[in-house]
């Protein structure tokens, strides 16, 4: 009964009547501005703004044509090496030498190439089909390298064709030479199998290399020339190695995607 007694005297006292009404305190005022600026810029950022990525692959510098595997016709010993890894071989050149039952056969280049491995020795026995060597296929030696990178088949679709690649080589110290430069030209359409890519690197081991964590898309790198670079192309540097980069030899690319607003995100 008393505290009734209260509120309805302090409902009757005029005393308060004529005070200003306080909405909010200039700290408030404060904090609401800066977040409404915040918000306005956000979404000005989002529409306006771009955002870009990068899709990182492994590859293999490569002529591009290919390689094939030389297979031992029949079972025997080798008895001579006649070619040198790392040699150009025309067609029918001889390779190896193997002694049969029947007499020496000798093992010959199927196509011209360079010879990248050659995993036969002298005193070595070998069956029929057995691997012997690997031959890149390049028809002249000024034939330019590209580089293969494989990439996840689920990322293939968001590599456009025309953007720029940094290639970490792995024979060329990137802290001392950068890295070298190039183009996508293209982006296969197909997953690449283990067998595939096997086949066209004349490697079982590059084959499972690069479809370890499934099976790949192969996308095609066009290197920037610089012909007056030791190495012939275009590095992050303005020289690059002072030497000249083989084929065969293993890279990392990074694939520059296409630049996005991050808006985009947003929508479906």
């Amino acid at each position: 009964m008393q505290f009734r007694q209260q509120a309805l005297s302090k409902l009757q006292s005029p005393e308060d009547i004529d005070l200003p009404v306080r909405f909010a305190r200039p700290q408030g005022w404060l904090v609401l501005t800066v977040t409404v600026l915040f918000v306005l810029a956000a979404s000005l950022w989002a529409v306006t703004g771009t955002v870009s990525s990068t899709l990182n692959a492994p590859g293999i510098l490569t002529h591009g044509q290919g390689s094939y595997v030389l297979q031992s016709p029949v079972a025997g010993q080798v008895t001579a090496v006649l070619a040198r890894e790392g040699s150009r071989v025309a067609p029918r050149t001889p390779v190896l030498k193997v002694r049969t039952a029947r007499g020496t056969v000798v093992v010959r280049a199927l196509a011209a190439g360079r010879l990248t491995s050659l995993s036969a020795t002298v005193g070595a026995v070998v069956t029929t089909g057995a691997e012997v060597a690997a031959v890149e296929r390049v028809a002249h030696d000024r034939d330019p390298l590209t580089a293969m990178l494989y990439v996840p088949a689920e990322s293939g679709a968001t590599v456009p064709v025309g953007a720029s690649v940094d290639l970490t080589v792995q024979s060329v110290p990137s802290q001392q030479y950068g890295v070298l430069r190039g183009r996508v030209q293209a982006v296969g359409r197909t997953a690449q199998s283990r067998q595939r890519i096997s086949t066209f690197l004349g490697s079982s081991q590059l084959g499972e290399q690069f479809s370890r964590h499934g099976q790949p898309v192969a996308v095609l790198v066009r290197l920037d020339p610089a012909p007056h670079n030791k190495s012939g192309y275009a590095w992050s540097t303005s020289d690059g190695p002072p030497y000249a980069v083989g084929s065969m030899t293993l890279t990392d690319g990074a694939v520059h995607l296409a630049a996005q607003h991050p808006i985009d995100w947003l929508l479906p």
